[in-house]
């Protein structure tokens, strides 16, 4: 009876510790930008902490520039100093230096993931989540003045389209690589080139992610059917552009930082996260096994979709945890399986096989 009773013991304390220590006072997973790049002239003026504030707002749009589609960032262009500071976890100044009376410092900064995620959802804009993805990109132009079918090393925007990365796109690009059987086959579907679906092609590279960009040239405009292929889910976009001079590198650089922002508004609305969305659920977890309580936490930090969890109940033999999930549990159970996790959801209360 001895031994049961300090087990009894032994187990709250274990269960208080985890409550305590790891969930009442949850940190939220952390947004680290980094290499924050400032620099002010040394003069009797200068203010450093000024300039670390500088550095601060350009982290946080920064930031913001890979969390919303292009549309909703000019909804964020004001905000004050202060309110950026709120959002702040951590700053370390990586590197200081002096160059011909300028001084440079370079920053990374710590953003909470909740604060920032409450922030856009008080201006009705959902974020998304920072998912990179290599997609095979294929830009084909048929120049309609010469009849001209251009690929490969003929094709400006593919020569040029990695060479242009200004930004930090969670899209990484790769280009095939020049294949005279490739080529023959595009020339004999010319006629249909709009319903054809490029698998010949795309299969080779064993990539589920693939961007076919169509480009029709006149003398006046150009046209772009884009096909994007996002696994088994395909989305059609057309745009069009004001005539463009190819030989001009500078309307090149311009005409592919566009398009890349749309490929980009279409990816990060894919990974939307619907924070209007506010799922319950209760999960029992065994608490026999310390290492797989803390695991499952940790994993649940990761997770984007969940904006909040916290230890609803605990007894000697499970802790419940409770988790607010911006998504369907089918959604849910998807993530957590990729993430070995399964779970018994046959009644109200899930439990953790």
């Amino acid at each position: 009876m001895y031994y049961f009773k300090n087990l009894y013991i032994f187990f709250i304390i274990l269960s208080l510790n985890i409550f305590f220590f790891s969930t009442a006072n949850l940190k939220a997973k952390a947004f680290l930008i980094e290499d924050i790049e400032i620099s002010e002239p040394f003069k009797n003026s200068f203010d450093k902490n000024s300039l670390i504030n500088k550095g601060f707002e350009n982290a946080f749009f920064k930031l913001i520039n890979s969390l919303v589609k292009s549309s909703d960032i000019k909804r964020i262009n004001k905000v004050k100093l202060n309110e950026i500071k709120s959002m702040i976890e951590s700053f370390s100044i990586k590197e200081e230096k002096f160059i011909n009376q300028i001084y440079y410092v370079n920053l990374g900064v710590s953003f909470d993931k909740r604060k920032i995620f409450n922030f856009l959802e008080k201006k009705n804009i959902f974020p998304t989540q920072i998912i990179e993805e290599t997609f095979l990109f294929i830009p084909i132009i048929f120049d309609q003045s010469d009849d001209d079918i251009k690929i490969y090393s003929n094709n400006p925007l593919y020569k040029n389209w990695n060479k242009f990365n200004d930004v930090n796109y969670s899209i990484k690009y790769l280009l095939p690589t020049e294949d005279l059987d490739d080529i023959n086959l595009i020339k004999t579907n010319r006629n249909i080139i709009e319903r054809y679906d490029f698998k010949k092609i795309t299969n080779k590279y064993f990539l589920n992610y693939s961007i076919i960009s169509l480009i029709f040239k006149n003398e006046n405009e150009i046209k772009i059917l884009s096909r994007i292929n996002i696994k088994n889910k395909t989305i059609i976009k057309n745009n069009s552009f004001k005539n463009i001079n190819f030989k001009n590198e500078e309307e090149i650089k311009i005409l592919i930082s566009k398009l890349k922002v749309i490929y980009e508004d279409l990816w990060k609305e894919h990974n939307q996260i619907n924070t209007s969305i506010k799922l319950p659920l209760i999960i029992r977890v065994n608490n026999k096994d310390l290492n797989k309580s803390l695991e499952f936490e940790e994993v649940l930090e990761t997770i984007d979709l969940i904006s909040n969890f916290t230890i609803n109940r605990f007894d000697k033999d499970f802790i419940y945890f409770e988790v607010i999930f911006n998504g369907t549990p089918n959604k849910f159970i998807n993530i957590m399986s990729n993430k070995n996790y399964d779970f018994d959801t046959q009644k109200k209360i899930w439990i953790l096989k």
